[in-house]
């Protein structure tokens, strides 16, 4: 993970942009830079994860071009070999290092022709200008604004942005800002025909696919480790893992002191897989202490992204304080292909697809914006198999029919997929879908909300909540604790989140007014 600023202009000096840049210093500790353009700047804060020599350092430069990049290039070494053909020369053995000869060959083009995971901000010397990009489906971050002068500025993340931009806007996924305008080159969710795969076919597919995926993320220079909750993603990401690689992994898992759901379930998936196990627990007192500091780090007022985070940054922190663990594997973007609790209410398989498209659009606002930032902040990378870009395409496109839950058993077809591989325990293969902010022990929600209604009378709750009418005002003592909280950290910038993440309110059973699945009719021994 790194960190990387570019700068349309230099109506902001060095030294004024500076503490902006700083502010993002811990996903990038290695080395800092900032290039001069002869138009702006370009910024980047080093995490060295391929190519660990000190070549592998930002901006790369070919001719008048230079970039900054916070990105896995999949697949770059049969695709260095190639440029290197044209001869093109590389001084280091960063993947991002080829970025610039791909450019150069194909122009705007090649950002459709990437399977990756990045946010890249490159001069163009030719056109004196800033060229932006995203992946597409936003698992690595980038933010632009307007700097005082009216020139462009991009960054890694929302915090750099603040006090520098008067609007802090997330740059959308899949999409490319060229010559004053955003383009997109990618779209995941948009299916024009559906796949007719039968079920044994698809369960093949996605086995395959899947397992490729996962082989393509495990190759790092740094060392790796793996985020295990005891649930089917994070579980199957694990043993397979294991297997591709043919020796015993390191896996995390975090729980609270006194009510640990999942902790039970990681071990038993780590004892089977013959992982080398350690688990973290987190007390009442740690939750609050940390609460504040989670919201800064995180950019949200969402409550389902501040309930997951906590248990995730709380077992990253200790990750990073305890290891020498540079890279993490971990299971999200499974639920939005798959189904969650709340879609097994999808009155129609169309609605279910609907669902599914518009949940991996807004994706890199909520649960991968998570991942990221408690996964950054501590000096770590995420890699995402579940997000792979040729495994998303596949299930989005798979006939909604199949992917409903009519089996009774959510996510049947990832299960059925590894049912004959002996890669895990039944009970965990097939075990019922647990929301993560839960399973670390139901105490931490109860915990949260009791401080909040201790915070607030039920007169200041109504007075304080009306000041945020203008946009997704809170409806519970909760929400209004983490909304006063991000305001003080992002003031007048909570458009950055167009929305509470909840079920869909409009299916019958799921007008809920908490985002917790424990709280929907079909929860049953989910998390027990």
């Amino acid at each position: 993970m790194c960190s990387i600023m570019g700068f349309e202009k230099k109506d902001v000096s060095k030294e004024e942009l500076r503490p902006f840049f700083r502010r993002t210093l811990s996903r990038g500790p290695d080395l800092s830079r900032i290039a001069e353009t002869p138009s702006g700047w370009l910024c980047f804060h080093r995490l060295a994860i391929m190519g660990l020599t000190p070549e592998g350092m930002q901006p790369f430069r070919l001719g008048d071009n230079l970039l900054v990049c916070n990105g896995e290039i999949y697949g770059f070494r049969p695709l260095r070999r190639q440029l290197r053909e044209k001869g093109y020369a590389f001084r280091s053995g960063s993947d991002c290092e080829i970025l610039l000869p791909l450019y150069q060959e194909y122009g705007l083009e090649m950002f459709a022709r990437l399977d990756a995971e990045f946010a890249l901000v490159l001069y163009d010397g030719k056109t004196d200008s800033l060229v932006a990009a995203r992946d597409p489906i936003g698992i690595r971050p980038l933010f632009y604004g307007y700097d005082r002068a009216g020139g462009m500025v991009f960054a890694s993340e929302a915090k750099n942005l603040v006090g520098l931009c008067k609007e802090i806007r997330p740059f959308p996924p899949g999409h490319y800002y060229a010559g004053g305008r955003f383009v997109r080159y990618a779209d995941l969710t948009t299916v024009d025909e559906y796949c007719r795969d039968d079920l044994e076919t698809a369960c093949k597919t996605i086995r395959g696919k899947l397992i490729a995926a996962v082989d393509k993320r495990l190759d790092a220079d740094a060392p790796l480790g793996f985020l295990l909750s005891g649930g089917l993603d994070s579980s199957l990401v694990c043993a397979i893992s294991s297997v591709v690689l043919g020796k015993h992994i390191r896996t995390f898992a975090i729980g609270m002191d006194k009510d640990a759901i999942d902790l039970k379930y990681a071990r038993e998936a780590a004892d089977f897989i013959g992982a080398d196990h350690t688990e973290v627990f987190m007390t009442r007192e740690e939750v609050l202490a940390s609460l504040d500091r989670l919201i800064a780090l995180l950019g949200t007022w969402d409550i389902t992204t501040i309930r997951a985070g906590m248990g995730m940054y709380l077992c990253c922190k200790a990750i990073h304080e305890r290891t020498d663990v540079r890279v993490l594997l971990t299971g999200e973007v499974s639920d939005e292909l798959f189904g969650y609790k709340y879609t097994d209410f999808a009155p129609s398989g169309e609605a279910f697809q609907q669902e599914a498209g518009k949940r991996m659009e807004e994706l890199y606002l909520y649960d991968v914006l998570r991942a990221d930032r408690c996964i950054s902040v501590n000096s770590l990378e995420a890699r995402v198999p579940f997000g792979d870009l040729d495994f998303v395409r596949y299930v989005m496109a798979l006939d909604p029919a199949l992917k409903r839950n009519t089996y009774g058993m959510g996510k049947y077809l990832l299960r059925r997929a590894f049912e004959r591989d002996n890669l895990l325990p039944e009970n965990i293969l097939w075990r019922q879908k647990a929301a993560f902010s839960d399973a670390v022990g139901h105490s931490m929600v109860d915990d949260l909300k009791a401080y909040a209604q201790e915070t607030y009378t039920d007169a200041e709750f109504e007075t304080l909540r009306r000041k945020y009418d203008y946009h997704c005002p809170p409806f519970t003592k909760e929400s209004l604790l983490y909304r006063e909280i991000f305001e003080r950290h992002y003031p007048g910038q909570a458009a950055m989140i167009p929305d509470f993440w909840m079920p869909n309110r409009s299916w019958a059973g799921c007008d809920v007014d908490d985002p917790s699945a424990r709280v929907l009719s079909n929860y049953g021994a989910s998390g027990q």
